[in-house]
């Protein structure tokens, strides 16, 4: 087979990747207002847009979005493995002449030594190639990881404390606000609501007022000694203050606070929990906070309470709201 063949077939068969059997659907659209007035219902689940299928663990969307992220993955991938393919069965073939020079007596027997050195050029070329194979599988499954772990985070539901709000997934506060999720135990949410709903120093606490100046929405997170998430607004409206927490009211951070509602909170703290825990933490006691930008990518994961007085004073600058979000001139300055 010609050289130019092989380039042929490692061009096609990665564009045939991207195609898939369509999937006929008929959806009925009702534009007429509701009789009842009745406020829409928010689901955990990926929306069936026709490309929600799944096939080996992924979606296809999911799949059509890392192809378009990485759109020559493919081409290197068949590049290397035929390359692999290539000098694995010329590393077959030096060893053959290899072993010919070696015994003698074969009138077209090469010399040993240039036989070995084509055996140590193939063998090279064998797993140099399946290596790189092997890496170009890792990168594609770990960006598969994080665009399904991302979508999951958009379905996210929530139920904001303000009881004029309706339930919301966190994708509808994409552009609008950061969301900072903070989970642990019953004492680091009693913690957490002490920090924002007391006053635990000399003067008044003003945290909920500046956290709302910065667009940011609390999502306190409760977990259970087996790690899935628990029913957390009565353990908010019920914590307990110390000592040292003066005048104590559970709904004075409401308008920062948002409670989780839905199992797929359970999915997606999975793998977050599990993280902190190889790390040696006490997920529990200390906590974790993922921080999401506004851009609804994740900006840090961190452990303990969450740094709100950081938050406060520098997070127009380290999501990069203050640079990188067309349209809020207005807010920010410039054209």
């Amino acid at each position: 087979m010609k050289v130019s063949s092989f380039f042929t077939i490692a061009c096609v068969l990665p564009l045939a990747a991207a195609f898939t059997k369509p999937i006929h659907t008929l959806t009925h659209i009702n534009n007429k207002p509701s009789q009842n007035n009745l406020s829409p219902i928010l689901f955990s689940t990926p929306n069936d847009d026709g490309l929600s299928e799944k096939f080996g663990g992924y979606t296809t969307k999911q799949r059509l979005r890392e192809e378009v992220e990485s759109p020559f993955r493919k081409v290197r991938l068949a590049f290397f493995s035929f390359s692999a393919a290539s000098a694995s069965v010329a590393l077959y073939f030096s060893s053959l002449a290899a072993v010919k020079a070696n015994i003698g007596g074969y009138s077209d027997a090469i010399p040993l030594d240039d036989a070995l050195q084509s055996c140590a050029i193939n063998a090279a070329g064998a797993i140099g190639f399946a290596l790189l194979s092997v890496r170009e599988l890792k990168i594609g499954a770990a960006n598969l990881e994080r665009i399904a772990k991302g979508g999951m985070l958009a379905r996210l539901v929530v139920d904001p404390a303000v009881e004029e709000e309706g339930r919301k997934s966190l994708k509808d506060y994409r552009r609008a606000s950061r969301v900072v999720i903070a989970a642990g135990g019953a004492d680091y949410i009693n913690r957490l609501c002490m920090s924002l709903c007391s006053d635990q120093l000399a003067d008044e606490n003003t945290l909920p007022e500046a956290l709302a100046g910065v667009d940011i929405v609390v999502v306190p997170v409760l977990l259970g000694s087996d790690y899935k998430v628990m029913e957390t607004t009565s353990a908010w409206r019920n914590a307990v203050p110390g000592e040292n927490d003066r005048n104590f009211e559970s709904t004075r951070a409401d308008e920062v606070i948002a409670f989780p509602d839905g199992d797929l909170w359970n999915d997606y703290l999975k793998s977050d929990v599990e993280t902190a825990q190889g790390q040696g933490f006490d997920v529990l006691d200390k906590g974790i906070t993922i921080t999401v930008k506004k851009n609804g990518r994740i900006l840090r994961r961190a452990t303990g309470l969450p740094p709100f007085g950081d938050f406060v004073g520098v997070m127009e600058v380290a999501d990069g709201s203050r640079f990188g979000m067309p349209g809020d001139s207005e807010k920010y300055g410039g054209p």
